[in-house]
């Protein structure tokens, strides 16, 4: 958890002063499950391409 309050501390000070609060939430979601996604490659939860554009059709049916 330390790295990901740590990755969103540095996010938020990248952001222009003027930035609304929904753009720091759409940053910190982001950067949320760009981390979260990392964790499950690491631990091997990964699918592989032929798979996933075989879900993105189911979902277009």
């Amino acid at each position: 958890m330390a790295l990901l309050k740590e990755v969103t501390i540095e996010t938020i000070k990248r952001l222009p002063d003027e930035c609304e609060l929904e753009d720091i939430m759409y940053e910190i979601n982001f950067v949320a499950q760009v981390m979260e996604g990392l964790k499950d490659a690491e631990e091997g939860r990964l699918i592989s391409t032929e798979e996933l554009l075989e879900r993105v059709e189911q979902w277009e049916r």
